[in-house]
Order: C-alpha cells, then structure tokens, then sequence
C-alpha cells in the first residue's frame, strides 16, 4: 500500500471556508468522516503546522500534507454506508451518504456512488451526451444524503431522465436551518443563474437572467434560533434548496458556502453536536415507474450525524 504523504495547495479562495470542507475539495477518494479521522490523528499539517481541528475556519491559503493511501479506489467506509433501499430489473435507490460525490467528477477522479453501485448491480447505462456518469438520473451534492435512484437499462435511464426534466417527480429534503421562520409554510420564486462575485457558486439573480426556479417549505419543529424545516423543490436547479433557503433568511446549519456575509448567524455552542456539514438530508422520492408508470416513493432514514444535532436540539432549544 502507497503511504507517500500527498500534498495539496488549498487556494486564497477558500478563506472563510472550514479547513475540513476545503481540503475534501483537493483530496480524492475518502469520506469527509474518515479525513476529520486523520485529521484528529494528527495526521494533516497546513502551512508546516499540524491541525487537529477539522472545523478551523481558513484566514489564508497555503500548502497541506495528508498522510493517507490515494491508491485506494474508494473510501470502503463509503462504500459500506452505500445502501440498497430497492432494486429491480430497471432500476436501484441507494441511500447516499454524505462525503460522497454523486459521480466521478473526472475520468481519473474519484469514483462516485453511481460507480461504487454499478460495480455490485452494473453494468449501467449512460446517455451518450454526459459521459460516462452510469445510471445516472439525477444527482445529489456531496455532502447531502439521502435517496438517490440509478437507471440500470437505457429505456428506464431516458423515462427516469424525461420524468425528472418535466417535473413528474416529488421531491422531499428535510433541512436544520438557523433562524426563526416566519411562517408555518411559505414558497420561494427566484431565478437562479451563477454567481459573478463567484463563478463556482448559484446565486439568485434578477428575472431574465437566470432560469425558473420554486421551492415550497413547511416548517416541522421551531428551536430557539433553529428550525426543522421540509423542503419540497419544484424545480431541479442546481444547489437550489441551499441558496433559496438562504435567500429567505434561514441559511442551512453546516453550510459554509452559502450564508449572509452581513449577518451574524446563532451558532452551537461547542459542547453541543455539532453540524459538520450542510444539514440537507433528501428524505423521501416518489417518481413513475419507467415501465409501468406507477408511482412510486421510497425513503431513507435521518443519518446519525443529522439526528445527533437535531436530538441535542430538542434537548436543550425547544421552543415551550
């Protein structure tokens, strides 16, 4: 086994961004749990310095070193949390995880759980216009888990593919967000397009300049400075829920990309169980069978590290 240090540059962008989130971005081929793991062993150095704290916030840019084997294919930890939730002759759901992409980024990138599945239900088929990205349908963010469904003939990838296109699916993402929602319920319309402070981000822009976008959120639990919200997208733009949520004043806990630059958010405090990533868990999918058009939903549990915040929540912020 290859146990070279591999050494990574993090950019002057990511100041402001957790030293975790930032250095995941660099490095392929493991989970976000299993890298804060070497971080806390001691095992990461930034600007020649050891840190052993996964959620430092980055005040510059500078070289990292990471003790770990990049010869590993995948992270088997990943792979082990790769749930199968149904599978038949045309199709798979998994349960992702967060810390795992939802494809291969690049030919020699890391694999994703679309190539971590195809390699135990495969081959998949791919649409001839993306690459090789098999059985991918749709797609979930890295670091948001939850119901994610694979196409494992070209018929059903082209049905699963139009249905989501043409808006036939119902989508359901349980959110924690920090702030107090003025309403019970409340929709979102605003075009997204990307951002022209920063092109590797969505933003909201004015109308005409950006494409059709409409979330609906229902409120499930108030918490002094929090929520448990249900967000049902109507559209399927890309980081739309994060930005939306944002745009209403209620950034997602764990989201260091998109939150107010002017505005002081609450925080946990550092005995509490803390949010290591964007809380945005994809709970529930219900779309037409690709041969039968029967509808059909499938859901996937809370993670623990979502239910470890939202218990402690509970616990010590619930709104009497």
């Amino acid at each position: 086994m290859n146990t070279d240090p591999v050494h990574v540059e993090i950019p002057e962008t990511a100041r402001g961004r957790r030293f975790d989130q930032a250095l995941l971005d660099l490095v392929g081929g493991m989970s976000r749990t299993s890298l804060q793991a070497l971080i806390k062993g001691g095992k990461v150095r930034f600007r020649g310095e050891v840190v052993t704290k996964p959620g430092l916030l980055l005040l510059e840019g500078g070289p990292a070193v990471v003790e770990f084997d990049t010869a590993a294919a995948a992270d088997p930890e990943c792979a082990a949390l790769l749930v199968t939730l149904h599978e038949d002759a045309n199709l798979v759901v998994m349960d992702k995880p967060a810390g795992l992409l939802t494809h291969r980024n690049t030919e020699a990138g890391e694999p994703g759980a679309a190539e971590i599945a195809e390699r135990a239900h495969g081959p998949f088929p791919s649409s001839e216009d993306e690459g090789r990205r098999p059985g991918v349908v749709h797609r979930l963010d890295r670091e948001t888990s939850g119901v994610l469904v694979l196409a494992k003939t070209p018929a059903a990838l082209e049905k699963l593919q139009t249905a989501f296109r043409e808006r036939g699916v119902a989508k359901t993402y349980l959110a924690l967000v920090i702030g107090d929602p003025r309403f019970d319920s409340e929709w979102i319309e605003a075009q997204l397009g990307r951002s022209e402070k920063h092109p590797d981000r969505v933003s909201v822009v004015k109308d005409g300049e950006g494409r059709d976008a409409l979330t609906y959120y229902e409120v499930r639990e108030r918490f002094q400075g929090f929520a448990l919200v249900a967000v049902m997208p109507k559209t399927g733009r890309t980081h739309q829920v994060r930005v939306h949520m944002a745009y209403a004043h209620l950034p997602l806990l764990g989201d260091d990309l998109y939150r107010p630059s002017r505005r002081q958010l609450e925080k946990l405090p550092e005995d509490a169980s803390q949010a290591t990533r964007q809380m945005l868990h994809a709970q529930a999918l219900e779309f037409p069978d690709p041969v039968t058009g029967e509808m059909r939903r499938f859901e996937a549990p809370i993670p623990a590290d979502f239910a470890a915040v939202l218990t402690w929540l509970r616990a010590n912020r619930a709104v009497t």
